[in-house]
Parts: C-alpha cells; sequence; structure tokens
C-alpha cells in the first residue's frame, strides 16, 4: 500500500464465467458485495476510456459473478481478466472525524506520548485478532531498530490520530 492517491483497489476481475461476457470477482471490501457499491470501475492501469460499469451481478458459490457493459462474450472476459478494480477515492463516503481510513493513515508520523518520533506509516494489515501498523524507523533510530510493528488498539494503543498534522499518537515503548 502506498501513500494515499486519488484511486484505489477494491477488487480484481477473475476468469471468465461462461460465454456471455459474466467474470468472477474477487473482492476487497469488507463485505463480499460491497465492491457493487461503487461505479464506475476503473479497471488495470488507471487511464482514460478504461471505466466499467457493472450490468448484472450475483452470487455464485461462496463468490461473486458479475457482468460488465460492453464485456459480451467470453473473448471479452477474458480480454479482462487477472485486472485490478480500481475506484476514484473520492466516491468513499466521508468518514466521522473520530474514524480514518487506512489509505489516510500510511504515510502518516508515529510519536509516543512522550514525544519520540518512532518513524513513518509504511502499511496496515490485519492479524486476526488486531490490524497492525508497519512502522518504518528514522535512519537515527536510538534504538536501532528499522522497523516496529505496532498494534492499531484504539485508547489503548492508539491514542490520538491527527488527520491535519499527519501524526499518530501512541502509548508505545520506543525499545519494543
Amino acid at each position: 500500500m502506498s501513500v494515499a492517491s486519488d484511486t484505489l483497489v477494491i477488487g480484481i476481475i477473475g476468469a471468465p464465467y461462461g460465454v456471455k461476457g459474466w467474470v468472477k470477482i474477487t473482492s476487497y471490501t469488507h463485505d463480499l458485495d460491497g465492491v457493487f457499491a461503487y461505479t464506475p470501475w476503473l479497471l488495470g492501469q488507471v487511464q482514460e476510456g478504461n471505466e466499467y460499469v457493472v450490468d448484472q451481478w450475483r452470487t455464485h458459490n461462496k463468490g461473486l459473478v458479475a457482468k460488465l457493459v460492453g464485456v459480451d462474450n467470453r473473448d471479452d472476459a477474458e480480454g479482462i481478466k487477472n485486472l485490478e478494480i480500481s475506484i476514484k477515492a473520492a466516491m468513499l463516503p466521508e468518514l466521522d472525524d473520530s474514524d480514518v481510513y487506512w489509505r489516510e493513515l500510511v504515510g502518516m508520523q508515529v510519536v509516543t506520548d512522550k514525544g519520540y518520533n518512532l518513524g513513518v506509516i509504511k502499511e496496515l494489515f490485519e492479524t486476526g485478532a488486531n490490524d497492525v501498523l508497519l512502522v518504518k524507523a528514522n535512519l537515527n533510530d536510538a534504538f536501532g531498530q528499522k522497523e516496529r510493528m505496532v498494534p492499531y488498539l484504539l485508547d489503548q494503543v492508539i491514542k490520538q490520530v491527527d488527520r491535519q498534522a499527519k501524526t499518530v499518537t501512541v502509548d508505545w515503548d520506543p525499545a519494543f
């Protein structure tokens, strides 16, 4: 994941499904069918002319299949196979001041509540138990750290996220 851009990937086009242009869909959204809440989709490299609208979709077994406008046969479906599904970031709903998108956290400075700068958020990932910030330490880190994994536990570890200042304040031992 990189610093917030004006597009984000929400899924990927899979193999063709049938002969009428349907394709399998892998969704990266929280709800499996959440990928269909956004339209149009930008497929592949984000450039002019690669917008697609979903004509129909349905669940199939434990996955999703969709028919896109202009993708009318198996050959067309084969032509978009394995392309990432992106949307314009402006399509995301506005959040309350207390909420933040992961994409906004990437690139923010992480400082302890005692004032020690731990570094910059490189990426986030899920572990099952909780989400984790991967923080790239500053070159002159006094503790010799290159990276730190800091659990994203609101109120316990994460004390404040300041969108304006692009900082996350944590209760975390820099030596850990």
